[in-house]
């Protein structure tokens, strides 16, 4: 198999998650690439009304036009480097394009107040 230069066109184009691929987006961004898979695998990628949120190990991190709110994305990334971006957003990232985000058909303002 040929290596994928660019892994959002060819989840694009293959319409699926393909080793090559998942290869691509690991070597672009390790274990950030690494971890965002394993949260679209696990269904961990949820769009309310007002939010997108990954639900990580120890929160839930709001994703809002490709930023998010966790301390990696606060205090880790380059900030003039478009692509290093922290695992979260890359998630969204995925999900979107494999059309695997878990849709709530609900309020995330409302529903975080209980959790």
């Amino acid at each position: 198999m040929e290596p994928v230069d660019d892994w959002r066109a060819a989840i694009d184009e293959a319409g699926e998650l393909t080793g090559p691929i998942a290869a691509a987006l690991v070597d672009a961004h390790g274990d950030r690439g690494q971890r965002a898979i394993e949260a679209v695998g696990e269904g961990r990628v949820k769009r309310y009304r007002d939010f997108t949120v990954v639900v990580g190990h120890e929160d839930e991190y709001v994703i809002e036009d490709g930023e998010c709110n966790c301390a990696d994305a606060t205090y880790n990334l380059d900030a003039d480097d478009p692509d290093e971006r922290c695992w979260h957003a890359i998630a969204v990232d995925v999900a979107d394009a494999l059309d695997a985000v878990d849709h709530h058909d609900m309020w995330y303002s409302e529903v975080r107040e209980f959790l």
